[in-house]
């Protein structure tokens, strides 16, 4: 029997009874453990939403280079083609993205850096800050579900991820180039830096999971559905009770055509402290104990998107 990512309703933990609730909490855990990944359907984030923001992805990614290029201004706004590589991977990634984070506020410990918008695309800002906002949303109730099964109060990673660091990702994979290195792919195997990403259900195929057995599994569903994945400070926090798991986006086998792909990479404050939860550390911390933000200074260096 052919192995398929879990699906799940979001709507039975927001709307359904404390047994449905707990229901939703222990597949999420489930699927997260078994899979690293499942499918969100019914979720809070409308379809209408989601195909404006694709519809203004194309409109910015087919701009002239030179317009983009205006707006590469480090981890926010464009990161032109090739910049980006997967850790201890030598061959860029064929992807080019454009990065939206959370707006700085007097109020806010972070240091955020403004975000950059592109010209000649009006609706992109209030598209993208209204994605981000439900995409954000939608983190921390996967948060929520999963606390109590990590012997956490339910509204312990809330301040947390609050006021956190999350990035949502607008990314544009190009036709694959003729003389492109046969070494690059769209994106090299990888494991997510933060705690969860909630994942826009991509337009193309190319979403590949490592399975336990070291097989390569196809990540497929409706355009309207999320797909989440648990990262690297998620493991370890729990001392790898959630595991992160490797995936990659293969080159397209078929038409040679564009992808487009909008990941929201769910972040805690930076101070936020990654030392293994006491509920997790089983017969001893695996990981040594770091900060949410020391850890990311280390992996965007590692990926090359800092120095």
């Amino acid at each position: 029997m052919t192995r398929q990512v879990p699906e799940l309703s979001l709507k039975s933990f927001t709307q359904g009874g404390d047994a449905e609730r707990a229901r939703f909490s222990d597949a999420l855990m489930a699927g997260l453990q078994d899979y690293g990944f499942i499918i969100l359907k019914d979720h809070n984030v409308p379809v209408g939403l989601l195909n404006r923001a694709y519809g203004l992805a194309e409109q910015v990614f087919a701009q002239p280079e030179a317009q983009k290029r205006r707006h590469a201004k480090g981890l926010r706004g464009y990161t032109p083609f090739g910049v980006e590589h997967a850790k201890d991977n030598p061959h860029a990634d064929l992807k080019e993205f454009w990065q939206i984070g959370r707006e700085p506020r007097p109020d806010l410990a972070e240091d955020l850096p403004p975000n950059v918008w592109p010209d000649g695309a009006p609706e992109f800002k209030a598209t993208f800050s209204a994605l981000f906002a439900g995409l954000d949303e939608t983190g921390r109730l996967l948060l929520r579900a999963l606390a109590p099964r990590l012997g956490l109060e339910e509204d312990y990673f809330d301040p947390l991820v609050a006021d956190g660091t999350s990035i949502l990702r607008v990314l544009h994979y190009p036709p694959i180039p003729g003389d492109a290195d046969p070494e690059c792919v769209r994106s090299a195997a990888h494991e997510d830096i933060n705690f969860i990403t909630i994942l826009v259900a991509a337009k193309g195929a190319g979403l590949q999971l490592l399975d336990r057995d070291g097989t390569w599994l196809p990540v497929e569903t409706a355009q309207s559905n999320l797909i989440v994945d648990s990262g690297d400070m998620l493991q370890r926090l729990t001392n790898g009770v959630i595991p992160s798991t490797t995936h990659r986006v293969v080159n397209p086998e078929g038409p040679n055509v564009s992808r487009y792909s909008m990941p929201f990479f769910l972040h805690p404050t930076s101070a936020t402290s990654l030392e293994v939860l006491p509920s997790c550390v089983g017969q001893g911390a695996k990981f040594p104990p770091i900060t949410a933000g020391e850890f990311l200074d280390e992996r965007l260096k590692a990926i090359g998107l800092t120095k």
